[in-house]
C-alpha cells in the first residue's frame, strides 16, 4: 500500500470564497495606491453617474473610490482583531483541559461569566477607556471576542483531551504545551477554521460598527464604518445610493470569510490531509533487561475512590518478572481501575492510597520523572481505533518517548520503531511507519501499540483488553505477540479480559475481582468450576458459554468449563 497523498480537496464553496476573498484582497493592496488621491478630491455633491458611480458624499468625495481605498485598513483591523481573539481564545480554551482539577473548573466559571456580560458591551467599555481610535477598536473587539472563542475552544478541547492518545502522550511525560499544539490542535482545526472564519465576518461587523458610532477610525482616516457613518445625513435625505459601496463591501467580505471557512472544514479533515508530519522511530537492542528478584509490580493496600464511594477496596498484589497476571471480573469490578492506578493515570474526580505502589524498583507513590515512567510501564489500551491521534503519522507517535525522554535521535528512533514493527510480525514496517493510522487495519494498529510498549524496553506492560474490538482470528495473532514478548524479553504483563479461555491461555496467575476486591487468586490452569473456591468465581466461569459442548452439556453449566479451543490453544505455540 502506498503512503496517503494528501492533496486539498477543492469544492465550490472553497472555490467561491477564496475567489471572492482574493479580489477584496487585491482591492485592498492597490486600490490606495491608485486611487487615495483622486478619493480625496473635494467638489460638489453629485448624484450616480458614468463618472461617480455612487455618487459623491457632502464634500464631493466619490464614494466608490473611497469605499474602494478604505478596504485597506478595514482588512488590517479586522485581521489584528480576529487574531487577538483567535490567538488568545484557542490558548486559554485549550489550557483549561490541561490544568489542575479544581483550577479548570474555576478557570471554566470565569469563561462563562465573561461569555455572559454583552459582548459589544464590553468592548464599548474598552474602547471608552483606551479613547477613540482605531488600535483602541481593535483591541476592544478582540478582547470582546475572546471568551466567546475560549468557550467553543474549551468545548471542542473537552472531547478531545479524554482520547486515548492523549492520556498517552501524558503517561510518556511529553509536556502540556506540545500535546495542545501536536495532540489537541490538529484534532480541533476543521471546527476551529469554521470558528475563525465566523469569527473574521462578526469581528468586521463589529469593527464597522465601532467606527460608525465614533468609537474607532478617526479622521483623516476612514474605513468602512466610518464612511457609513458619513452617509447616514444622506440615508436620512434620501439618497441611499452613497451607503451602497462601504455596505456591498461589509457584505461580501463577510460571506467570503464564511465560505473559506466552510469549504477549508470540509478539506482539513486530519484524516486525508494537513502538513506531513515529522518522522521518528527506531531500533530494538535485542537485549533483556536486567534480572531481578522479586516483584517487577508491587501493589499493596491500594484503595480508589470518587469522593466517597470506594470503588477499590484496599487490593494487593503482585507480578514477578517474565509472569503474565491476568485480572477478570465483571464491568465496574475495578480491573481498569487498578491498571491505571499503577500507571498513574486515573481520571480526575478520583483518588488513590496504598501502602506501596511500585514498577521496577521505581516508587509510584512520589514525583517520578517522565523518562523513568515511561521506562516503568507500558500501556496497550483496548480500542485500536482511538488509540493513535489520526493527524499525525504513525512513525511520529510511536517513536516519540524515544525522542523525548530517551534522547534518541530521530533515525536512531526510526531504527528502533522499525525493529520493532518488524518484531512484532508487521508486514513492511518500513510503509507503515510512514502511513497515517486510518490507513492501518484494527489488527496492525494493535500490533503497533505493543510495538510502542516493547520499544522502550518496560518492566511492566498493562495490556487492557487488547483484542476486544478484533475479530477472532487477529484476537488469536495479537495474543501470540504478547506471549511472544513476554517470552523473549521476560516482560512482566497484567492482563485485563472479559474472556476466560484467553486468560486461562495466555496468563500465568488470575486475579478475580468483584466489587472493588481480589476475592480469588489462583493459578490460570486450575480456573475452572471444579478448583474455584470463592462462589463468585464459581459463577463467573459458569456464566462464560461452552460452544464446543454438546447441547445436553451446555444446559448443564457446570459441565464443561475445563475446554480449551483449538485457537486459543495455539498461543503458547
Amino acid at each position: 500500500m502506498r503512503p496517503h497523498n494528501r492533496r486539498l480537496r477543492w469544492n465550490l464553496g472553497l472555490a467561491i470564497g477564496l475567489a471572492l476573498f482574493v479580489v477584496v484582497v487585491l482591492i485592498a493592496v492597490f486600490a490606495p495606491v491608485l486611487f487615495s488621491e483622486a478619493a480625496d478630491e473635494l467638489g460638489p455633491r453629485q448624484a450616480p453617474s458614468s463618472t461617480h458611480w455612487l455618487g459623491t458624499d457632502a464634500a464631493g468625495h466619490d464614494m466608490l473610490l473611497r469605499s474602494l481605498v478604505a478596504t485597506r485598513l478595514t482588512l488590517i483591523m479586522t485581521a489584528g482583531a480576529t487574531a487577538i481573539a483567535v490567538i488568545v481564545g484557542v490558548l486559554v480554551g485549550t489550557g483549561v483541559w490541561l490544568m489542575p482539577p479544581r483550577l479548570r473548573e474555576l478557570s471554566l466559571r470565569v469563561i462563562d461569566g465573561m461569555v455572559a456580560f454583552p459582548g459589544l458591551l464590553l468592548a464599548l467599555v474598552v474602547a471608552a477607556i483606551l479613547g477613540a481610535g482605531g488600535t483602541s477598536a481593535v483591541i476592544a473587539i478582540g478582547v470582546a471576542v475572546v471568551p466567546y472563542f475560549a468557550r467553543l475552544t474549551a468545548n471542542l478541547a473537552a472531547k478531545v483531551s479524554h482520547q486515548e492518545y492523549i492520556t498517552t502522550a501524558m503517561l510518556l511525560g511529553v509536556k502540556s504545551h506540545q500535546i495542545a499544539l501536536r495532540h489537541m490542535l490538529p484534532n480541533m482545526a476543521e471546527p476551529l477554521l469554521v470558528l475563525s472564519a465566523s469569527t473574521f465576518a462578526q469581528t468586521l461587523t463589529a469593527i464597522s460598527a465601532l467606527s460608525f458610532v465614533g468609537l474607532g477610525v478617526q479622521s483623516p482616516a476612514y474605513d468602512w464604518g466610518k464612511l457609513l457613518n458619513e452617509s447616514l445625513p444622506s440615508l436620512l435625505a434620501g439618497r441611499p445610493y452613497q451607503m451602497m459601496g462601504p455596505a456591498m463591501m461589509i457584505i461580501l467580505t463577510g460571506l467570503a470569510a464564511i465560505l473559506i471557512g466552510d469549504g477549508l472544514a470540509a478539506a482539513a479533515n486530519p484524516r486525508t490531509s494537513g502538513k506531513r508530519a515529522h518522522e521518528t522511530v527506531s531500533r530494538r537492542s535485542g537485549q533483556k533487561p536486567p534480572q531481578q528478584t522479586g516483584y517487577v509490580a508491587s501493589v499493596s493496600n491500594l484503595s480508589i475512590s470518587a469522593g466517597t464511594v470506594p470503588l477499590v477496596k484496599g487490593i494487593s498484589f503482585g507480578v514477578q518478572e517474565g509472569e503474565i497476571v491476568g485480572i477478570v471480573g465483571e464491568s465496574g469490578s475495578g480491573k481498569t481501575l487498578t491498571a491505571m492506578a499503577l500507571a498513574r493515570l486515573l481520571p480526575d474526580g478520583l483518588s488513590s492510597s496504598a501502602s506501596q505502589l511500585s514498577v521496577g524498583g521505581l516508587d509510584l507513590l512520589g514525583t517520578i520523572p517522565a523518562r523513568q515512567m515511561a521506562e516503568a510501564v507500558a500501556l496497550v489500551y483496548q480500542d485500536p481505533g482511538s488509540t493513535f491521534n489520526p493527524a499525525l503519522r504513525m512513525g511520529t507517535q510511536l517513536g516519540e518517548v524515544l525522542v523525548t525522554h530517551k534522547g534518541f535521535t530521530r533515525a536512531k528512533a526510526r531504527q528502533r520503531i522499525v525493529e520493532a514493527l518488524r518484531l512484532v510480525h508487521m508486514t513492511k514496517p518500513e510503509v507503515r511507519y510512514r502511513q497515517l493510522p486510518h490507513e492501518l487495519s484494527g489488527g496492525m494498529r494493535q500490533r503497533a501499540m505493543i510495538a510502542a510498549a516493547i520499544a522502550t524496553a518496560p518492566r511492566l506492560i498493562i495490556a487492557d483488553e487488547p483484542t476486544t474490538a478484533l475479530d477472532v482470528t487477529v484476537q488469536a495473532e495479537i495474543l501470540r505477540e504478547l506471549k511472544r514478548v513476554n517470552r523473549n524479553y521476560g516482560t512482566a504483563m497484567v492482563f485485563i479480559s472479559h474472556d476466560i479461555g484467553v486468560v486461562r491461555a495466555l496468563c500465568d496467575r488470575v486475579l478475580v475481582m468483584y466489587h472493588g476486591e481480589i476475592v480469588e487468586e489462583v493459578p490460570a490452569a486450575e480456573l475452572t468450576v471444579e478448583h474455584a473456591r470463592h462462589p463468585y468465581t464459581k459463577s463467573l466461569l459458569a456464566a462464560t458459554p461452552d460452544i464446543n459442548a454438546p447441547l445436553p452439556e451446555r444446559q448443564n453449566p457446570t459441565a464443561s468449563r475445563t475446554r480449551k479451543t483449538a485457537t486459543l490453544g495455539e498461543i503458547n505455540a
